[in-house]
């Protein structure tokens, strides 16, 4: 048992991580111009730490990286099979997605089985993070709802969960409610921490989201490799890699390039995901928030992991470094991975 120490974690959550070490290198000709610092974590599912750098103690809010176990309930309530939905459907329930069409029509037909209207989603409208998507609402002259919020399939999963368990809709969202308790239970048994003493806030999308050490969240993820809700989770992310993100968003294009490969966003330069072949589970913050840096950080960090075939190590490689180019197109430096970490 690895469980975090509330206190410990509430100590950690106070301080400025000074002290991790570079985990990226933004070079701009032959001088580094940027830097950006980090910590990261991989686990088995014995709590066993394969790899890390940085402090992996401190106190983390993961945000949407965790959606597979927000999505965690909706399978093992049998909420999911009782309501008919498929793979991608499952899929967009882990989604930060760019609102492009394929998405909305998916969470569309999340809510017709869930027999709910879009006009009950709590996570607020916000345009589609897809240009193109967003400039065909321009031109017909529409505004963007609900559905489009990136969190949308999400929040249909979280309707679904409620109209399963024979509770209210309304206020699903709160912490108090069946669906967010039910979330709750699931961070905890898989991920082995408190959260009834770790720091809590509201997401973006106005569901709760706790702090917690990035050890717990491999842990997690490493467990959930183990279990039938988990593999049908991951098996579901990695079936429709574009729904979990989208076109152009490095989850997507990285778990098409390295389809064994399970990985999500989260808001402030984190990511997650798992190595389900290899029964791991990993977590990365870059201190400073940064999506670029966390992008290029988390591929250097499992490149360096000993579970990958060659082919795979290559593509690895090309995440792990990304040109640096001007408005001409002219390549001016890259944005690497660290050789390793370091002061």
């Amino acid at each position: 048992m690895i469980r975090g120490d509330p206190q410990s974690i509430r100590g950690k959550n106070e301080k400025i991580m000074t002290d991790n070490p570079i985990l990226v290198d933004l070079i701009r000709g032959s001088h580094r111009e940027s830097q950006h610092r980090g910590a990261f974590a991989v686990s088995d599912a014995q709590g066993t730490i394969v790899a890390c750098a940085g402090d992996i103690e401190a106190a983390v809010f993961p945000r949407s990286a965790i959606k597979a176990f927000q999505c965690v309930p909706l399978i093992e309530t049998g909420a999911a099979d009782a309501m008919g939905l498929n793979t991608e459907e499952i899929a967009l329930c882990c989604a930060s997605h760019e609102g492009e069409a394929a998405h909305v029509l998916v969470a569309s037909s999340m809510l017709r089985k869930a027999g709910v209207s879009e006009t009950q989603y709590e996570c607020g409208a916000h345009w589609p993070t897809s240009r193109q998507a967003a400039n065909t609402l321009v031109v017909a002259d529409r505004k963007p709802r609900a559905i489009h919020n990136n969190c949308s399939g999400k929040h249909a999963g979280m309707m679904a969960l409620a109209q399963h368990l024979g509770s209210a809709v309304a206020g699903y969202v709160l912490p108090h409610h069946p669906v967010q308790k039910k979330v709750a239970e699931a961070l905890q048994r898989f991920c082995d921490i408190d959260l009834a003493s770790a720091p809590m806030a509201i997401d973006g999308c106005s569901v709760p989201t706790w702090a917690f050490p990035l050890r717990n969240m491999a842990l997690g993820f490493a467990r959930l490799c183990g279990v039938s809700s988990g593999q049908r989770i991951i098996a579901a992310a990695r079936e429709h890699p574009l729904l979990i993100a989208g076109t152009e968003r490095f989850d997507s294009k990285i778990m098409q390039a390295v389809p064994r490969l399970f990985i999500k966003v989260g808001a402030e330069g984190v990511f997650c995901g798992a190595i389900a072949h290899a029964g791991l589970g990993f977590a990365l913050k870059c201190d400073d928030g940064a999506v670029r840096a966390a992008e290029v950080a988390i591929a250097g960090a499992l490149l360096k992991l000993d579970v990958w075939r060659e082919d795979e190590r290559n593509v690895l490689r090309e995440f792990a470094r990304v040109p640096l180019k001007n408005w001409r197109g002219i390549e001016v430096g890259e944005v690497r991975s660290a050789p390793s970490p370091g002061p």
